[in-house]
């Protein structure tokens, strides 16, 4: 019997998906639950295991290819027992019962008067997609793409592998004979150098910015807030907490308690447009974004609502290690309904994020940075050295008007600024 591979659904809000790498090829056997090939959403990449043992009679999607979820990308025989089976054999039993003379006992001579060019460029082609892993080493080495395709490879088919363009950066492993036979496009001098396809999560997220910019109407509103008491309390805290918890302690918990709090003030911010209806959303699900290889990935931290300081502490940091190392699930980076980006830990005083949709809000955290600030008082005004932090709203004003956006700002500035910090010890 020929069973069906379709591509599988992987989150709630995931309609479609990119082949990375098939780990079998036409004619392999594999066994029920085998690795069949590597799948990557602008969400996460997943390793698919088989749905059946059998034979592979057909493979229908090539690496790169974008395929919607439900969509057959290949064949397998599961009458089969033998694991050695032609591809002319496949493609018999694809097309039975109509008998193709083509493919009849004449074809090894057809394969025969293939000329050896004809090869390469076949050859070639096979080895034209990398892994993420290979294109990072490449990137990181400043191996031109011309040069990485002159690499031999020991993978499946030609493929280079890790230890391939390592070996070759080591000068352990020679180029291949034969230089590609595909001639390169021409680039204009001025944009001379490296040239390559754009990773598919990469593909994706700019896909999906640009849906974001030409749905909402995004206006931003921006406030400095005075972060001297929370950095003196991390700093005086930090070694305690992490023996008691085995985790630093960061900046980004008080600023989701900040963020909790004032969505509960307004709940307009926390909420949802679709077409020309909004869903207010009962929980408060923040979405972090996190920077990741190749992109950008946003987990949600569901029910903050619920949660006392300790338990954000302890959420942040388990969202953020899973996306990090790869083990976040698909259906937990759907169903945000407010996001924070942090560009300050990587020096940025400020910015203006795009909203993750269907979100109407986005806070964007700038960095901490001691600035000289004119402090008022009765008796007089002064000037002192304070660690200082520029919050940027991005906000989508279809729904929120600027008073509204500047007064959530406002109630965000204020809880970090009048944050009972003997409460949280």
């Amino acid at each position: 019997m020929i069973v069906d591979v379709v591509m599988p659904k992987m989150g709630e809000s995931i309609n479609e998906g990119t082949i990375l790498e098939w780990r079998k090829k036409v004619g392999d056997s594999i066994e029920l639950d085998e690795i069949l090939l590597e799948i990557g959403t602008d969400k996460v990449d997943s390793e698919i295991p088989s749905s059946a043992a059998g034979i592979i009679v057909d493979i229908l999607a090539e690496p790169n290819d974008v395929k919607a979820v439900g969509e057959v990308i290949a064949k397998i025989d599961t009458d089969s027992s033998s694991g050695t089976i032609s591809k002319d054999e496949n493609v018999k039993k694809d097309v039975e019962p109509e008998p193709l003379p083509q493919l009849s006992d004449s074809a090894p001579e057809k394969e025969k008067s293939i000329t050896n060019s004809e090869q390469i460029i076949t050859e070639n082609k096979e080895k034209k997609f990398y892994s993420p892993v290979v294109m990072k080493i490449a990137s990181d080495k400043n191996v031109p793409f011309n040069e990485l395709e002159r690499i031999a490879g020991t993978g499946r088919g030609g493929r280079v592998t890790k230890k391939d363009i390592l070996a070759y950066l080591n000068s352990d492993m020679p180029l291949s004979d034969s230089p590609p036979i595909a001639e390169s496009k021409p680039v204009t001098p001025m944009l001379s150098g490296r040239t390559e396809e754009m990773h598919h999560m990469r593909k994706l997220i700019a896909k999906h910015m640009k849906e974001s910019l030409a749905t909402s109407a995004h206006v931003y509103v921006m406030t400095e807030v005075d972060m001297t008491s929370i950095v003196d309390f991390v700093f005086k805290e930090e070694m305690a907490f992490k023996d008691r918890e085995g985790f630093n302690l960061t900046y980004t918990p008080f600023i989701v308690d900040a963020v909790v709090r004032s969505l509960k003030d307004q709940p307009e911010m926390n909420s949802s447009i679709l077409d020309t209806t909004v869903n207010f959303h009962r929980d408060i699900n923040i979405g972090l974004a996190v920077a990741i290889d190749n992109g950008l990935m946003v987990p949600n931290m569901a029910n903050c609502e619920e949660k006392n300081f300790l338990g954000l502490c302890r959420s942040v940091h388990d969202i953020a290690s899973r996306t990090r190392n790869g083990t976040i699930k698909a259906d937990e980076l759907t169903g945000t309904t407010f996001s924070i980006t942090n560009f300050g830990v990587f020096g940025v005083s400020m910015g203006t994020p795009i909203i993750n949709q269907p979100n109407v809000g986005i806070l964007g955290i700038g960095a901490i940075k001691k600035q000289p600030v004119v402090i008022e008082a009765a008796e007089g005004d002064s000037i002192a050295i304070r660690s200082m932090m520029i919050l940027t709203l991005g906000f989508d004003h279809r729904l929120i008007d600027g008073a509204g956006g500047s007064k959530f700002l406002e109630r965000v500035r204020y809880y970090l600024e009048n944050m009972d910090l003997d409460d949280i010890r």
